[in-house]
C-alpha cells in the first residue's frame, strides 16, 4: 500500500539533496570547527558557508545567525536569554494563549522565578487581538513573544503590526518562525523582528539542528549553554556540522522553490482537496483564518466524527494525518490552541490537521478525499 505522508507540520522527510550534502561531512571532513589543523580549517569553512546561505533564506546577516539544536532550543535561547539580560529593564512579558509548548512552558519557567506573564487572546480564526496586545506592553516590557503561524491551524498572525508596536516602545521583538520558514518568503532585513527561530526538520533538513537569528545591536543574551567561546560565546558546544551543513542545503532549496513556485502551489491543491471533500460532506468545518493561513494546512472537523478515531482509520488506510502539534500527542486534554479559540470541546474531538509538503500530487488527494469521505460516512452509520 503507497503511503500518503499528511503530516509536514510535524515534520518533513529529509530531501535526497540534503542527504547527499551531509554524508561527505559525515565520513570524511570530520574535524572539528574549533581545531586550527586542516581538518578543522575544513569544517570550520563548511560552518562559515552555511551560515551564510541561512541568513540569505532569511535576508538576514550572518553573523546574526547562531546554531542551537532545533525550534525549542532556540525559542528558550531568545526568551530565557533576553529576560535574563534584560531584568533592569523589566521582569514583563508578553506572549500569546496559542504559542508552541517550547514557548508557553518557558513563559510558565519564568514566572516561577518571579516574572509577570501576559498572555493576549485570541479571536475564533486564531488571529491576536491587536488592541489587546496594545495594551498589554509596558514600559517595563522586558520582551514580546509570538509565532507567526500556528502550526494546528495555520493561521498566520500581523507580524509586520507587532514588530511596529513593540519598536514604537522600545521592546524587543521575538518570533517563532519555525512553521514558515521556507514556505514563506522572509526579509529580516525590513520587517521589525529582533529574534526569529527556525528549525531544519519543518523544511526538509535533519532533526536536531535549528538556528536564532539575533539582530545586530541587540542586547547581549545570557547563554542557554555554558561552554567555550563557540558562535561567538553565545552558545557552548562543538557545532553539529553535519546537520548545519544540511540545514544550509535545506534552506538553498526552499530559496529555489519560493524564487519557482511550481503549479499547481501547495495553496491550489489545498484548496482543491478542501473542495472535494466539501463537495461529499457539506457539513465539514474547516479552522482557522480562510485568507491568513499556512499555504499548506487545512485543520477540519467532522461533526459526529472522533478526530483521533479517525487519524487511526485513515493511518491503516495509508494516509498519515494528525490531530493537532506532535509535541501534545499522547495528552488527554483538548487542544489548547483550539480551546483559547473558544471551541466547544465536541467541536475539538471531531477535528484533524491535514499538513501537505513538496511532492504531493493532486491525484494523491483525489485519494485522500475519497478515503475521508468513505470513513466518515462509515463512521456516522456507527454512532446513529
Amino acid at each position: 500500500m503507497k503511503t500518503i505522508y499528511l503530516d509536514h507540520n510535524a515534520t518533513t522527510p529529509l530531501h535526497p539533496e540534503v542527504l547527499e550534502a551531509m554524508l561527505p561531512i559525515l565520513k570524511e571532513h570530520f574535524g572539528n570547527p574549533s581545531s586550527i589543523h586542516s581538518q578543522g580549517r575544513t569544517a570550520r569553512v563548511r560552518l562559515d558557508e552555511s551560515r551564510e546561505v541561512v541568513a540569505s533564506l532569511l535576508g538576514a546577516q550572518p553573523t546574526e545567525i547562531v546554531f542551537t539544536s532545533g525550534g525549542s532550543e532556540s525559542n528558550n535561547m531568545a526568551i530565557k536569554g533576553l529576560a535574563w539580560s534584560e531584568k533592569r529593564r523589566g521582569r514583563h512579558i508578553v506572549t500569546s494563549q496559542i504559542e508552541h509548548p517550547s514557548v508557553l512552558n518557558v513563559c510558565s519557567d519564568l514566572e516561577r522565578l518571579g516574572f509577570e506573564v501576559d498572555y493576549v487572546s485570541v479571536d475564533c480564526n486564531g488571529i491576536v487581538d491587536m488592541d489587546e496586545l496594545q495594551s498589554m506592553l509596558r514600559k517595563d516590557t522586558a520582551l514580546l513573544s509570538v509565532q507567526h503561524a500556528n502550526s494546528e491551524i495555520g493561521t498566520l498572525q500581523n507580524i509586520q503590526g507587532m514588530g511596529e508596536m513593540a519598536r514604537s516602545m522600545g521592546i524587543p521583538f521575538h518570533v517563532d518562525a519555525v512553521q514558515t520558514v521556507g514556505k514563506l518568503p522572509w526579509n529580516l532585513a525590513d520587517t521589525p523582528v529582533d529574534m526569529l527561530s527556525l528549525s531544519a526538520h519543518k523544511l526538509y533538513g535533519p532533526k536536531g539542528v535549528g538556528a536564532l537569528f539575533i539582530r545586530k545591536g541587540l542586547s547581549p543574551l545570557v547563554p542557554l549553554i555554558s561552554g567555550g567561546g563557540q558562535e561567538k560565546k553565545r552558545r557552548g558546544g562543538t557545532e553539529n556540522v553535519a546537520g548545519i551543513v544540511g540545514l544550509a542545503k535545506a534552506c538553498e532549496l526552499a530559496q529555489s522553490r519560493l524564487e519557482n513556485e511550481p503549479d499547481p502551489c501547495l495553496e491550489d491543491l489545498r484548496e482543491s482537496l478542501l473542495l472535494q471533500i466539501k463537495k461529499e460532506l457539506p457539513d465539514v468545518r474547516c479552522y482557522g483564518h480562510p485568507t491568513f493561513r499556512l499555504p499548506n494546512t487545512l485543520s477540519l472537523g467532522f461533526p459526529g466524527v472522533v478526530g483521533e478515531s479517525l487519524m487511526i482509520a485513515l493511518d491503516m488506510e495509508g494516509v498519515s494525518v494528525s490531530t493537532g502539534t506532535a509535541c501534545s500527542s499522547g495528552t488527554v486534554l483538548p487542544s489548547a490552541v483550539l480551546t483559547a479559540m473558544k471551541l466547544p470541546e465536541k467541536d475539538i474531538q471531531s477535528i484533524i490537521r491535514i499538513s501537505m509538503g513538496w511532492g504531493i500530487s493532486t491525484e494523491d488527494l483525489e485519494t485522500v478525499a475519497n478515503k475521508i469521505t468513505v470513513l466518515v460516512k462509515q463512521m456516522r452509520q456507527v454512532t446513529q
